[in-house]
């Protein structure tokens, strides 16, 4: 397995941070901020127009087919400039349908390219569990190939804003199975506060009609790409405040010094470095084994990324708050934006713990 990416995934990357450097700046952030919108629209179509929507998306559906490894790449770029766009859920959501979905469904993925479209994915139930464990959410067959859902999911981020959701539900009589349902057919939508302060809703369901996409692999699948989807952004959300601090301590002066030249400070922030680090090995490894189609490999590489980024990468972020000293902790400052979106993506995974569990069953498998 070679870790560096290809001559494709490195032009990507490097579009990639182009393009949400020149769009993302802090003013034009801060005044999103002020706006109280979702998300923001002229970043989201600057990226669509560069491409960075379809690139991990199939050729018929207006994509370049780069999979797994380009949705990372694309997502990590993204949080590292804490750019306020719902990339993260519509690319699992769109990459699950394209891996799982019917030709049909594939097809209808162009408007997500194009951004036109944005899309949803319950990826938690309530609970300690981690993503994608289908438990509260029951799909009965309806004929003619619609199946009718009950229950209420987790929290789902941009759940208004998307053109449907993809829910992972129980399937009366036994089993598991992925469903596309419009977010306006739920009986009811329960907003739900987040550390981003992205807009999210936990859906309830009573007789909601709902599309099925790819049976009980589909589960799995979507399971693997949502951590591939939300390590990534953790990634970029550590080299952001990476970035910031390593600007600050080369920087700042404390006692006719600058904050590099001391040995602690030099220490902490190599330990910050060495946390992103383990993440990114085991996430692009997770990333390359689901392109490659080795899904028990990308379990456990992905389990292991996941532990990193609820654990690891949380104490790093702290570390690059407290070598900011009082700043980091000022919201008018751009470090909150990756703290924050740090925090999100350990809730998203359930912590902790629950992936030390998911590794334990994996190991003893």
């Amino acid at each position: 397995m070679d870790f560096d990416l290809d001559q494709t995934q490195t032009e990507l990357k490097d579009l990639a941070a182009e393009v949400l450097t020149r769009e993302a700046t802090a003013g034009r952030l801060d005044a999103h901020d002020a706006t109280g919108h979702p998300y923001e629209r002229g970043i989201w179509k600057a990226m669509a127009q560069a491409g960075l929507l379809g690139a991990p998306l199939p050729e018929e559906a207006g994509g370049a087919g780069l999979g797994a490894v380009g949705m990372a790449v694309v997502l990590r770029e993204t949080a590292a400039r804490a750019a306020p766009v719902p990339a993260l859920p519509t690319l699992v959501a769109a990459l699950t349908v394209a891996r799982y979905g019917t030709a049909e469904q594939r097809a209808a993925l162009a408007p997500v390219a194009a951004g036109d479209a944005v899309l949803a994915v319950a990826l938690r139930e309530p609970g300690p569990s981690g993503p994608v464990r289908p438990k509260s959410v029951i799909a009965r067959p309806a004929g003619g190939g619609v199946h009718l859902l009950d229950g209420r999911t987790g929290a789902v981020p941009y759940a208004a804003e998307s053109a449907r959701v993809l829910v992972p539900a129980v399937v009366e009589g036994g089993g598991a199975g992925l469903f596309l349902v419009d977010p306006r057919t739920a009986a009811a939508t329960h907003p739900v506060p987040t550390a981003t302060g992205e807009p999210c809703a936990a859906l309830e369901f009573a007789a909601a009609p709902a599309e099925p996409v790819g049976g009980p692999a589909g589960v799995g699948g979507l399971r693997r790409i949502a951590l591939a989807g939300i390590t990534a952004t953790a990634s970029g959300a550590l080299a952001g405040a990476l970035e910031l601090t390593t600007g600050h301590i080369r920087t700042r002066r404390q006692f006719g010094r600058v904050l590099a030249e001391f040995q602690a400070v030099t220490m902490q922030i190599a330990d910050v470095y060495i946390a992103g680090r383990a993440l990114d090995v085991a996430m692009w490894s997770g990333a390359w084994r689901i392109d490659h189609g080795l899904p028990e490999e990308a379990e456990l590489d992905l389990a292991v990324a996941a532990h990193t980024a609820a654990d690891a990468v949380l104490g790093a972020l702290h570390t690059c708050q407290h070598l900011h000293g009082g700043i980091g902790l000022d919201i008018t400052y751009p470090l909150h934006r990756h703290f924050a979106l740090g925090k999100h993506c350990a809730h998203l995974l359930g912590g902790a713990e629950a992936q030390l569990d998911t590794i334990g069953a994996l190991v003893a498998c």
